[in-house]
């Protein structure tokens, strides 16, 4: 049986070995608009339905699997959206090596996989080492928002976020009441709502420079 080949969907979808050093956005988007990401982008519905509604933001997606992040391109790709693209890959490692300090608006975390066996919480995303990057790549007054439909993991974010030196909680926006499909943020979303979930969501902004407000706040 031949095998199907693998459709070239630069740049909308780029494997994280390709990345060289640090990305400069005006040269992945072609201007030098606002960029926001989204981690652990999935199919990418987020990241999709904010490239169109949102045309003045730039959107860049990172996800671990490379099938899922390649669904998500393709769609970008058919409309040959310029302001969505995906990196397949570890959050982690594209936070630490190739993102500019301070360089985007905002980060989106939206149903990160909450690995329910307690041998596998350590491969969870939201760690220390995760929340100091988050501090490092967002812009001095720009935006975490995370949400989950698992109230366990939601008190492990909620314990790194509130409690890290550089962010302060904020209330976060309502949740869309979901009537419409396009109310859902995510396929997770969408199926937490039908499940009867709660959605517990969080917003954290990334003080301004010299903001020095519990920086003597132990962590937790």
């Amino acid at each position: 049986m031949m095998s199907v080949p693998v459709v070239d969907l630069r740049p909308y979808f780029t494997a994280l070995p390709e990345l060289e050093g640090v990305l400069d956005w005006n040269t992945v988007f072609g201007n030098s608009n606002p960029v926001e990401l989204d981690i652990g982008c999935g199919r990418g519905k987020f990241l999709f339905d904010s490239a169109i509604a949102r045309p003045e933001t730039n959107w860049m997606g990172i996800e671990l699997d490379f099938t899922e992040g390649r669904r998500g391109a393709k769609r970008l790709a058919k409309r040959e959206q310029p302001n969505g693209r995906i990196i397949g890959g570890d959050a982690n490692q594209f936070l630490m090596k190739h993102v500019r300090p301070h360089s985007v608006a905002a980060a989106h975390v939206y149903f990160p996989d909450p690995w329910w066996k307690r041998k596998h919480a350590k491969r969870r995303l939201f760690t220390d080492q995760f929340a100091d990057q988050l501090a490092e790549v967002v812009h001095y007054g720009g935006y975490v928002h995370s949400w989950t439909d698992v109230g366990d993991y939601f008190e492990v974010i909620s314990a790194l976020m509130n409690h890290h030196p550089e962010f302060s909680p904020l209330e976060p926006p309502p949740e869309p009441a979901g009537a419409h499909e396009e109310d859902y943020l995510t396929g997770f979303h969408r199926r937490g709502r039908r499940m009867g979930c709660n959605i517990y969501r969080g917003l954290w902004l990334r003080k301004p420079l010299g903001d020095t407000s519990g920086s003597a706040q132990a962590r937790s």
